[in-house]
């Protein structure tokens, strides 16, 4: 119940600031530290979290550098440009802490799955905007927090597993 609750405060959060504070990631990686070695046993889950963290980083970087090109774009049209970020360094923080809960090897489907179920809602909200007739130029733009999408991943990993291992092969 208690990982149930602080999945919700994380989507909550989230939705509504675009953040992952610090004390929820603090808390969330005691939590999933430990029900991590519960369930898979030390090595599985620090090599989740490492896992987690390092593709995490290397999106992230990929991220600063679509930012910086944005930036100059937006210059070069005589726009102001604004600092957000594609994918922010709270969303490497959570993937690690659900790479400890979930373990290695299923960090990297966690991290698949959820780029699938985010890239889902915003082809779904692009189409939902050009059928309302609200669709601008500036809705490509829209950041999507992408948080609730990893916890929702983590949590279908975590509560139902055996519907996960029906779909990975292996």
């Amino acid at each position: 119940m208690v990982l149930i609750i602080y999945f919700g405060v994380v989507i909550v959060i989230d939705m509504e600031h675009r953040l992952i504070l610090h004390p929820t990631s603090l808390f969330g990686s005691v939590l999933a530290l430990g029900l991590g070695i519960i369930s898979h046993g030390l090595i599985p889950t620090l090599s989740g979290g490492l896992g987690g963290f390092l593709i995490m980083m290397a999106f992230y970087a990929m991220g600063m550098l679509f930012t910086r090109f944005r930036a100059k774009r937006m210059a070069a049209q005589g726009k102001e440009a604004d600092d957000e970020e594609a994918l922010g360094a709270g969303d490497v923080i959570l993937v690690t802490i659900l790479g400890f809960l979930v373990g290695w090897p299923l960090i990297w489907f966690s991290i698949l799955l959820s780029l699938l179920l985010g890239g889902m809602f915003s082809f779904f909200f692009l189409v939902g905007l050009f059928l309302l007739r609200k669709y601008e130029e500036n809705s490509l733009m829209m950041f999507i927090p992408y948080g609730p999408y990893f916890v929702i991943s983590a949590f279908l990993i975590t509560y139902f597993p055996h519907s996960i291992a029906a779909i990975v092969p292996g």
